[in-house]
């Protein structure tokens, strides 16, 4: 064992942290299900960046549209104008909803009950141990010894 608590091959590489190693008992199969439930997680908080970007868009182009307003009535078009101001700007998204509703409703819902859940697996199965199946990967994949392959940072 080295003296930060990595373990160390006979090669003097070192392995993956303790954070990195899965718990004694635990089989591959549950590995496997929590890195894939791990995976799902990731791509929701892809999602939910998709819909931060959904509700800065859409408030830009609502702001834009003050500009598309004033530069109506100024070529002469206010009935034009009158009806974006009218129409558009300021207007739900959905039924009762600007964009910033929509993100609190998904935050505070599905993609809260979805991270609770994912950790609660994690703390259940894998001591809340994190990206095992992936330490598992690098260590089964990298080739040690070798510039580029270590097994953690450099202290």
């Amino acid at each position: 064992m080295a003296t930060d608590g990595r373990a160390t091959d006979r090669a003097g590489d070192d392995g993956p942290t303790p954070r990195h190693r899965r718990p004694e008992g635990v089989d591959d199969l549950t590995v496997e299900a929590a890195g894939k439930l791990s995976e799902a997680l990731e791509a929701t908080e892809r999602a939910r960046g998709h819909l931060y970007s959904f509700h800065q868009l859409t408030g830009g182009a609502d702001f834009l549209l003050d500009e598309a307003t004033d530069l109506f009535r100024r070529a002469g078009h206010p009935e034009i104008a009158e009806r974006i101001a009218t129409e558009l700007i300021g207007r739900n998204v959905l039924p009762g909803r600007w964009t910033f509703q929509i993100v609190e409703d998904y935050d505070e819902g599905y993609y809260a009950l979805f991270r609770d859940t994912e950790r609660q697996v994690r703390d259940e199965l894998l001591d809340g141990r994190t990206h095992l199946y992936e330490a598992e990967l690098k260590e089964a994949r990298r080739t040690r010894g070798r510039p580029g392959h270590e097994a953690t940072p450099a202290e």
